[in-house]
């Protein structure tokens, strides 16, 4: 203690100043690393919100993305795509044979009507017979109807299963679907 003390009487003013000094520059540059460690974990943690935000964000168009149906998409053009009529009417009964599968249906025939009552207007119809669960029955129309190119659902027949042990098995369905076709240039 009387060491301390000789010491402490040793110091002139001014090697007090300067240790007060000194003092106070550690304290300061101690408060700028904290100040600066402190802003350091705020931005750490408003990036780390910010990527789980991005995760949800991507998370949620990706379960958007599933949801939608396959072809559901408006992307594309929405007059049915061919250099002529018959490449045309093929290509409809590919997109809805394609539909049916899709929803989990099985197409037992079809047919492609390229002289209907609209022709003259440049649409062309398919007659599609299939075989599809009632669950599937929505899925299907929409996508037809909502994806690219435009079709337009003309008939819809639906038989039920006839007997009552089979309540549960496939629907048979008539489908006429269109779309308009236009000359490529």
């Amino acid at each position: 203690m009387n060491r301390i003390r000789s010491l402490l009487r040793g110091l002139t003013r001014d090697q007090a100043f300067a240790l007060a000094g000194f003092a106070a520059a550690m304290a300061g540059f101690a408060l700028i690393v904290w100040s600066s460690l402190s802003s350091l974990i705020d931005d750490y943690q408003a990036y780390s919100t910010a990527s789980e935000l991005l995760d949800n964000i991507e998370k949620r168009g990706r379960q958007a993305a599933q949801l939608t149906p396959p072809g559901g998409g408006a992307s594309g053009s929405p007059f049915l795509e061919g250099r002529t009529v018959t490449v045309a009417g093929a290509a409809l009964q590919q997109r809805v044979g394609a539909a049916v599968a899709q929803a989990g249906g099985n197409v037992r025939s079809s047919q492609i009507d390229l002289q209907g009552t609209q022709a003259e207007q440049g649409y062309v119809t398919v007659t599609v017979n299939c075989e599809i669960s009632q669950t599937g029955l929505q899925p299907l129309l929409y996508d037809l109807e909502a994806g690219m190119p435009f079709l337009f659902i003309e008939q819809l027949v639906i038989q039920t299963p006839q007997s009552s042990s089979d309540k549960e098995g496939p629907m048979r369905v008539r489908i006429d679907v269109s779309g308009q076709w236009q000359v490529e240039k």
